[in-house]
């Protein structure tokens, strides 16, 4: 049986990297503990405060195996910035990058390939209004279509520019993702997205006709979420509460 390298970062690197660390490790753990991962597929990135580097799962580890410590440290190229025994997957890194390279606010970037993301992307309308959930990606959500595996540097400029100032992006056929200027907020956005359309796919399945919320309550829940649903009021209020999860599942993520 392979047993992992038992890495120790914490007097290695900064209070600010640490933190982030510790941060990002959780969200993986949190994100397999909720049947969100996918084997050793799919990915969180998250941004180091003032650099042009990014911490990211080393490929060939499960979700539930990430710690602070083996999460590796790469900038835009995807080049392994620290003495890490582990390696990235390029491919699954081009997305990831593409967003950090122009978006400033994506401090964090979480693409998941979950059954009902993937589903709900694939749908001729794609994510429809009927559920409390669904008014918060919907506030700002892009879609760009599949063109494969994301090992096209092409592509990027594609997907950059489907983005725009998004910060939802659905991928008809592949998933989705969520992006936030911290962990905690790109995690709620994934969250409301993930029940959105786990919502849409069980009310579909009725075969009932469904009540769409009207456009002027869409309108007015885009500005009401600013202050009590996500940013500083929202999901960074709700982060210490999945971080004491976190712990409580497994406290082994922040070694």
């Amino acid at each position: 049986m392979f047993e992992l390298p038992q890495l120790d970062l914490k007097d290695k690197v900064s209070d600010d990297e640490w933190q982030l660390r510790i941060d990002l490790a959780a969200c993986y753990r949190l994100a397999h503990s909720y049947g969100w991962d996918d084997t050793i597929y799919t990915h969180i990135s998250a941004r180091l405060p003032g650099k042009d580097e990014y911490l990211v799962n080393a490929f060939g580890l499960a979700f539930d195996e990430i710690t602070a410590s083996n999460l590796v440290k790469v900038n835009l190229a995807g080049e392994i910035l620290n003495d890490s025994p582990f390696k990235i997957n390029p491919a699954g890194f081009t997305i990831h990058s593409a967003i950090h390279e122009v978006r400033d606010d994506a401090h964090c970037v979480i693409h998941l390939h979950t059954n009902e993301t993937i589903v709900v992307s694939t749908l001729e309308d794609g994510l429809q209004p009927i559920c409390q959930h669904a008014m918060f990606p919907l506030s700002a959500i892009a879609y760009h279509d599949y063109e494969g595996l994301a090992v096209n540097a092409a592509e990027k400029a594609r997907l950059q520019h489907d983005l725009g100032n998004a910060h939802t992006l659905m991928l008809p056929n592949h998933g989705a993702l969520t992006l936030g200027p911290t962990v905690g907020e790109a995690f709620m956005r994934w969250a409301d997205l993930q029940r959105a359309c786990e919502v849409q796919v069980m009310a579909l399945s009725t075969g009932k006709p469904l009540i769409p919320i009207a456009q002027n309550i869409l309108d007015t829940v885009k500005i009401q979420q600013n202050k009590v649903h996500t940013g500083s009021t929202g999901g960074q209020v709700s982060w210490p509460a999945m971080l004491r999860k976190a712990y409580r599942l497994d406290p082994s993520f922040a070694k």
